[in-house]
Order: C-alpha cells, then structure tokens, then sequence
C-alpha cells in the first residue's frame, strides 16, 4: 500500500473561479513518477495548452529530479502530455478559443493502481473585487466558527 499523495495548488482557487473539473492521466519517465511518489513535485505555478496536432500539455510542472536517478534523470520543469478523450479535449479546446478561459491544474495525485493523475479545471481568472469578496467571506466564516466554539 502506497501513501496517500496529494499535492494541491491552493492558490487556484483563490485567483480563479472555476467552471468544471476533469481528471487525467499523466505521461511520465520513471525517475518523475519516483519523485512524484516521494512527493516532491509542485503545481502552483503550472497552466495547461494545447499544442498544433490538438494534444494537451502541462506547462511550468515541477517535478523534483529523483536522487538516484544518475544519467537518466528528468528535466525538473519540461512540458508533460495529459491523457483525456477526445470528446473532452475537443470540448475544452472549444471552450478556450471561443470563450477565453484557461485549464489550471487544481491537485496531484495517485490512484490506488499507482497511477498519477491530474485535476485540471477549466477556469475563468477573478477580477480584484472578487478576490476581496472571497476574504471577506472566509473571515466572516472563520468569525462565525469561533463564536460558535465559544458557546459549547
């Protein structure tokens, strides 16, 4: 049994409103999927696009270089495919083009089968007002819990 991986890209959320997520596979070497299980990978500053034959990448993923992985090793920061269906790549690609969102990744993870996977989500960025509106909202909510813990 592996540990439970999880690497999430908390600032995607609060930059970004989200539409709709997606899960997909990942095409990696195996030094990156190593480096991926000893959790040291990181997705904060990673986007997604599309290349000209209509594949999608992800681009600015860093994946730590594996310690004993000598002459065989990864690059740390190199473009690396996602697996969807069509139907969903052509969906997001329509998506972009027309509407002009962006696919941010929103969390990294392992299934049970040891696989590496990726939420993407479809995304639209926030304007300054509504990054305000969401501090407003998480103190009033932090306030309220701390009333509430008080009372019992």
């Amino acid at each position: 049994m592996q540990p439970n991986i999880n690497i999430r890209n908390k600032k995607a959320r609060f930059e970004y409103e989200i539409l709709d997520k997606y899960v997909a596979g990942i095409v990696l070497t195996g030094t990156e999927i190593k480096s991926i299980r000893a959790s040291k990978a990181r997705i904060t500053e990673s986007f997604c696009e599309f290349n000209d034959k209509g594949e999608l990448f992800v681009i600015n993923m860093y994946i730590e270089e594996y310690m004993h992985g000598n002459v065989y090793n990864h690059k740390p920061k190199s473009e690396r495919k996602l697996l969807l269906n069509k139907r969903e790549l052509k969906k997001l690609r329509k998506e972009i083009q027309n509407v002009g969102l962006t696919i941010i990744p929103l969390r990294l993870f392992l299934t049970e089968k040891g696989l590496a996977k990726l939420e993407i989500a479809l995304c639209k960025g926030k304007k300054l007002h509504d990054k305000r509106e969401t501090i407003k909202e998480r103190d009033t909510k932090r306030n309220l819990d701390r009333i509430k813990k008080s009372f019992s």
